[in-house]
């Protein structure tokens, strides 16, 4: 049987939700509002704490409607957010994340992810994260989108190798990190964070995976989510409704067998060389 953790352990040692809650898209319509919040509350009753956001996502809208839903709970809650490449020279860093803050009505950040890599030399996004970590504007610093090369690239830059997550797209069609990226992070103890593990609800209805599905009564998207839990990464599920938070929260209790991980590795072949980073 293979049951994932509650937590997994960032380099620092403390240990964070290994299922959390994403909110690409959230806030981006008025009228789904209460129920986008009501899902991110019920996801922080069900241990849920770990939620994701972006200055990019809706142009601050979702973290406003983030800063809605946790106003109460704050201290319960590790909050992740990214600056956009764009953004990410020394001065813009430092303003974005005081834009987040502002816009997520708190005074710090758990985790501040570069959103992804682009032409800013890392060196003057690193010298940020450190002058906001210094004066407890952030908690943890990590990126997102990078492939080996980039991990390595990063690593090898005074203070690169305070990285604490690598935020990467990673489901049962997108198991291209397994080759290089996994193992890279693996061997350093740095945790992978998946993003649409279950491809935003697009995954294909395998017979495989819903012969899986049918065996545990269980949907085939729990299935999936299950599988990417299944060795200690994170994973950020998206849910606009109560009952599919409550969904994918019952994935993290789902039980795949040897015999279930073959049948869709079948379905699902893992890669057999180096692959491209895949993003959303």
């Amino acid at each position: 049987m293979t049951t994932a953790p509650d937590t997994v352990p960032l380099p620092s040692g403390e240990r964070i939700p290994l299922l959390g809650q994403g909110t690409w898209h959230i806030g981006d319509d008025p009228r789904r509002r209460a129920d986008e919040i009501a899902a991110l509350r019920r996801g922080l009753d069900l241990g849920m704490t770990l939620v994701d956001t972006a200055e990019m996502y809706g142009s601050g809208a979702s973290e406003e409607l983030v800063a809605e839903a946790i106003a109460d709970r704050r201290d319960d809650v590790f909050l992740v957010s990214k600056v956009l490449p764009s953004h990410a020279d020394r001065s813009g860093t430092i303003a974005a994340c005081e834009g987040s803050l502002r816009r997520l009505g708190t005074d710090r950040i758990d985790l501040y992810l570069l959103h992804w890599r682009g032409r800013i030399p890392l060196e003057e996004t690193l010298e940020a994260f450190a002058e906001l970590a210094d004066s407890g504007k952030i908690r943890h610093w990590g990126v997102s989108n990078f492939d080996a090369s980039d991990m390595t690239d990063l690593v090898s830059i005074p203070g690169g190798d305070g990285v604490a997550v690598n935020q990467v797209l990673y489901n049962l069609t997108r198991r291209g990190i397994e080759h290089d990226l996994m193992p890279w992070c693996q061997r350093r103890g740095i945790p992978l964070m998946a993003y649409s593990p279950i491809e935003q609800g697009r995954l294909p209805r395998a017979a495989a995976l819903r012969e899986v599905a049918r065996a545990h009564d269980a949907t085939p998207e729990q299935v999936a989510l299950a599988w990417v839990l299944r060795q200690g990464v994170q994973a950020i599920p998206k849910a606009g409704r109560v009952g599919h938070v409550e969904q994918n929260r019952a994935a993290l209790d789902l039980e795949l067998t040897p015999e279930d991980l073959d049948a869709l590795d079948r379905a699902f072949p893992p890669p057999t060389g180096p692959v491209p980073l895949d993003i959303l």
